[in-house]
């Protein structure tokens, strides 16, 4: 299955996974990029639940550096947060406040 990616934006349409994407070095964020096409293919061999309805996407490389997300529908993945293994436990609660505030505002 291919699925749709798109982005978590906040009330004032401010795009926080794109803002933290935007702080990677280049090799950093080509592993991102390549994770975030294997998520597009439905490659979830790295995913796990952190609760929620959220999962979190690991990434072996550099400070272990995290994607967290969403299923929106059957064909949509919603990206919620990025991090990395030492920021994990604040950005998978940030994820998960974003995620209840897209169901809100949907």
């Amino acid at each position: 299955m291919i699925y749709e990616i798109i982005e978590y934006t906040n009330d004032i349409d401010q795009n926080l996974f794109r803002e933290w994407f935007f702080s990677l070095d280049a090799k950093a964020a080509a592993k991102v990029t390549t994770a975030i096409t294997r998520l597009e293919n439905g490659n979830t061999s790295n995913v796990k639940s952190v609760g929620g309805g959220v999962y979190e996407y690991k990434i072996n490389f550099g400070p272990g550096y995290r994607i967290y997300f969403a299923y929106d529908g059957k064909n949509i993945i919603l990206l919620l947060a990025g991090g990395s293994k030492r920021r994990q436990s604040k950005d998978i609660e940030a994820a998960k406040a974003r995620w209840a505030d897209h169901k809100v505002r949907k």
